[in-house]
């Protein structure tokens, strides 16, 4: 048994290999176009691989080669606004070579290898350092890239240097052993941490419905689940702009071409708010369309979660989008049913959830190896057929996540977005951020919140005596909550993606217009006391210009203006 041995049998992307005694996970070379594959099995002396191209052609008899490594992907300087595929071979280059369509057998590395860089080190000869301390930096687009001595190394600095080098080149010797700019990590590994931090502050999204009802953390998991046309990727690109993180990894896992092709397309064109500077000078896209390969499905959330745990260990909020776990599920279940095992619910394998948990747990706030305070928070969106959230991988991906933002036809189909179901949706967080709302957003936030939620549970349960008597048969007070509610559905929780004023709302103001529509409310509970009719109160201009107001370039203007003037316009209703 050697390094090399002959392909056994061929199913699909599922190679059995004889010949050869290779560890698990190890890079296999396939057939006689060296298709890079991953071994997924060891039966006796049989070696089943799985293997991340086309495998058609490929015969029993033909060559393997095992390399005795792991899939790595390369960490180093040059990652921020590369486009990869599911292996980490950087798309624009493999265009470069081949044209549109990737060729089988085809390799390239991750990081240019010719490219040079200005390295400027913080520590200097004689110094002591541990693993994942930061020992120099270089200037990378939106960031400052902090070169890491790779784990496991540690000890004196015996030599360092400063100046352009190549990831290749040796920047500093560390207890004798040779330090580059670039280092590489078997993706199926977490990288290591000093320690796991509670979460205890949002990711801003500037999505109200987000935000406020349903807030994720930095460092925590969230899911999206929802059916065709509901807005998953829009949702998804939202937050990849918006967040508040310093890094954004946007995975697509097994999605439409065109839907990708929008990705690829938008990101570069896209303004960072914070910089005015490009979006995808802080973005790593990981491209995975539905034509290619299955097993390099798999491949690809592993890649893109290794990418997010090299920037978290250098201090930064890393926000990672998987779209979607869905499409890896299916090429779990694929790879399963050619494996010849034991289908589960819906022929999904029996570790599916371990498989789904796996990933989810790499996500989390973190103190770095080298001191600094990073986070990787994590939402993937689930694709379940026909919008059924009873099906198996959105029920495993609920039992892990802590955010659940159910996306709803019924909602789409009323023109009404984001369509996320306030009713269904729920975050596990929010009571633990309520004290962070209070002390940077509003002392009343968490208040205003809850009796926003509160509200629009009670219209839930009146819309159903609506649809039996109508609306009329209701006294006021109950015709009022459904004013209220309507103004929070429609001014607060609706907000367009793709008007420039309203795709993103900061904290203050989501305050702003909780607090105005709760004062509206209780005016108008005083006012209906007082024999005003309900029709008046919605007809009045006041709430016309709040609900336009989201709209307007001097948008703080107007709601300072309202705020001044709604006692007022009450009072001058009259009544009795």
């Amino acid at each position: 048994m050697g390094k090399e041995g002959v392909i056994y049998r061929v199913a699909g992307p599922v190679v059995t290999a004889v010949g050869i005694s290779p560890r698990m996970y190890d890079v296999i070379l396939v057939g006689k176009e060296q298709l890079m594959g991953e071994v997924i099995k060891i039966v006796g002396e049989k070696t089943v691989i799985q293997v991340y191209e086309d495998t058609s052609g490929v015969r029993p008899g033909e060559k393997v080669v095992d390399t005795g490594q792991p899939l790595v992907a390369e960490l180093g300087p040059g990652l921020l606004s590369s486009v990869y595929d599911g292996i980490q071979r950087p798309l624009p280059v493999l265009m470069d070579k081949m044209g549109n369509f990737i060729e089988r057998g085809v390799s390239a590395p991750g990081l240019d290898h010719n490219l040079k860089w200005p390295f400027t080190p913080v520590v200097k000869q004689g110094d002591t350092v541990t693993e994942g301390q930061v020992i120099g930096t270089v200037p990378e687009r939106a960031i400052t890239h902090k070169v890491m001595v790779p784990p496991g190394i540690s000890g004196k600095v015996d030599m360092i240097k400063s100046g352009e080098f190549t990831v290749d080149e040796i920047v500093a010797v560390i207890d004798g052993k040779e330090v580059r700019m670039m280092q590489k990590w078997p993706v199926r590994r977490g990288r290591p941490f000093a320690k796991k931090m509670a979460p205890e502050e949002p990711l801003i999204t500037g999505q109200r419905v987000l935000d406020t009802l349903f807030p994720l953390t930095k460092g925590g998991t969230g899911a999206i689940p929802g059916g065709f046309g509901t807005g998953k990727t829009v949702t998804q690109q939202q937050l990849a702009k918006w967040s508040d993180a310093e890094i954004v990894v946007y995975i697509g896992c097994g999605e439409r071409g065109n839907e990708m092709t929008e990705v690829l397309t938008s990101f570069p064109e896209l303004v960072d708010p914070k910089s005015g500077k490009p979006l995808m000078n802080r973005t790593v896209l990981i491209a995975n369309t539905s034509n290619m390969p299955v097993a390099a499905r798999e491949a690809s959330v592993y890649t893109g979660m290794t990418i997010a745990e090299y920037f978290r260990d250098m201090g930064l909020n890393v926000s990672l989008m998987a779209d979607s776990s869905s499409r890896w599920a299916e090429a779990m279940r694929e790879i399963s049913s050619r494996l010849e095992e034991m289908p589960g619910e819906e022929g999904y394998p029996a570790y599916l959830s371990a498989r789904l948990s796996e990933f989810y747990e790499r996500a989390g706030r973190v103190v770095s190896l080298s001191g600094g305070l990073g986070s990787i928070s994590v939402v993937g969106a689930v694709s379940p057929p026909g919008g059924d959230l009873s099906e198996p991988v959105t029920q495993n991906t609920l039992r892990i996540v802590r955010v659940f933002w159910a996306l709803d036809t019924k909602l789409r189909e009323r023109r009404h977005f984001p369509a996320i179901n306030w009713l269904t949706s729920y975050s596990l967080y929010s009571g633990q951020l309520d004290g962070w709302y209070k002390k940077n957003v509003a002392e009343d936030f968490p208040e205003l919140r809850n009796w926003a939620v509160g509200l629009l549970q009670k219209e839930a349960e009146l819309q159903e005596i609506v649809q039996l008597v109508g609306s009329d048969a209701l006294p006021d007070e109950q015709k009022l909550t459904l004013e209220i509610t309507r103004m929070i559905r429609e001014i607060f929780l609706q907000q367009n993606a793709y008007h420039p004023v309203d795709t993103y709302s900061p904290m203050s103001r989501q305050a702003t217009y909780l607090r105005l529509i709760n004062r509206f409310a209780i005016n108008a509970a005083k006012a209906v006391e007082n024999e005003v009719s309900v029709e008046t109160i919605a007809n009045m201009d006041l709430r016309n210009t709040l609900a336009k107001s989201k709209f307007e370039d001097n948008i703080e203007d107007i709601l300072k203006n309202i705020a001044e003037t709604m006692d007022k316009e009450f009072e001058a209703l009259g009544g009795k």
